[in-house]
């Protein structure tokens, strides 16, 4: 169904893994480079340990779709949870910007009881560029970081990560000075330092209270190979995240 929908599609893009319902569900994308004629699939698994007799991953299908009419793209799908547990599904690529629906939570596919194409942040500068959600709920605020500018450029990328925060899961998301995110505004937590070039696609995961940030960037000592890094974030007096990129990772 992939070749139908997406026509030339070569690598999946952007996995984002998330346990809800008794299963793993690993949602992705499915595009051409530069095109918003785009997919998002999901695929589940009981388990994660290919061990187990039990280990096999199913197909699900679509979850959604853009096609070349459409104003956003379906591609870097991010699932967070809201207070009650309820998984949403964030996604976009330039074009309109980041955009938020309702995921059902038996199926994994979008909710029925709400079919909102919630708008969570957008840019009106350098083409749109704006992209690979990312959700996580802290204390009373859901903060929303994203990756602006270019990527996948080697030591000329200029990728950045910026947050935002909302105290509802479907904005609105306000940046540090009080910027809308869907107006363009985004308080800086990664940008180039020392070395590397294009820190961006970020990832954050939980582990004994600690905020781990993980994101690639590109090495300049090595003509710009693209490589994952992992560190832990700050948090400011005002609840503001900070990644201070100089010190060593574990």
């Amino acid at each position: 169904w992939l070749t139908e929908a997406v026509p030339g599609v070569g690598d999946l893009w952007a996995p984002d893994i998330s346990y809800f319902n008794g299963k793993w569900h690993l949602y992705y994308a499915g595009s051409t480079f530069g095109s918003n004629r785009s997919v998002i699939g999901l695929a589940t698994n009981v388990t994660l340990d290919p061990q187990s007799p039990a280990y096999a991953w199913v197909d699900e299908g679509p979850v959604i779709a853009s096609q070349p009419t459409d104003n956003w793209n379906a591609i870097d799908p991010n699932v967070a949870f809201d207070a009650d547990g309820q998984p949403w599904l964030a996604f976009g690529s330039y074009w309109s910007g980041l955009k938020m629906r309702k995921l059902d939570v038996t199926s994994g596919k979008l909710a029925t009881d709400d079919e909102t194409l919630y708008a969570l942040a957008q840019r009106f500068e350098a083409n749109g560029a704006l992209e690979a959600p990312f959700i996580v709920r802290r204390g009373e605020y859901y903060y929303l970081f994203a990756s602006f500018d270019y990527c996948c450029r080697g030591v000329e990328s200029t990728y950045n990560v910026r947050v935002g925060r909302a105290t509802e899961i479907t904005g609105p998301y306000i940046d540090r000075q009080g910027k809308p995110m869907l107006e363009g505004g985004g308080t800086g937590v990664l940008t180039a330092y020392t070395h590397w070039a294009g820190p961006g696609h970020n990832g954050i995961f939980i582990e004994d209270n600690t905020y781990w940030i993980v994101y690639h960037a590109y090495d300049k000592q090595q003509i710009g190979i693209p490589k994952l890094r992992i560190e832990a974030l700050g948090w400011d007096a005002q609840g503001w995240p900070t990644a201070p990129s100089q010190k060593p990772q574990p």
